[in-house]
């Protein structure tokens, strides 16, 4: 019987992985190997989730690559979002 994938993590280096359907708060993801991961806030589908505890300041790693800087703390499970991490680009929206 084959397992249904419910995460994306593209590579080994990567602190976030990418939600495949919609998870309750609570529910526990199964990694690479046997580890698993509870689950600490609602993750929809295509947002994203930390595979480990993540420091202020510290680097948010997709696919291998860059896509911005914790704002605040983050547990591992926790929803990884705008409310908790910056990006390292300027934005449009934000005039100086």
């Amino acid at each position: 019987m084959s397992e249904t994938k419910t995460h994306v993590v593209m590579q080994q280096k990567d602190n976030v992985a990418t939600a495949l359907r919609d998870f309750e708060k609570g529910q526990v993801v199964t990694l690479a190997g046997e580890q698993r991961l509870h689950l600490k806030n609602h993750i929809g589908f295509g947002h994203k989730f930390a595979l480990c505890s993540i420091k202020k300041g510290a680097d948010i790693t997709k696919y291998g690559e860059v896509i911005g800087v914790a704002s605040t703390d983050i547990a591992a499970g926790e929803h990884v979002h705008l409310h908790n991490v910056e990006g390292k680009r300027g934005r449009g929206d934000q005039r100086v």
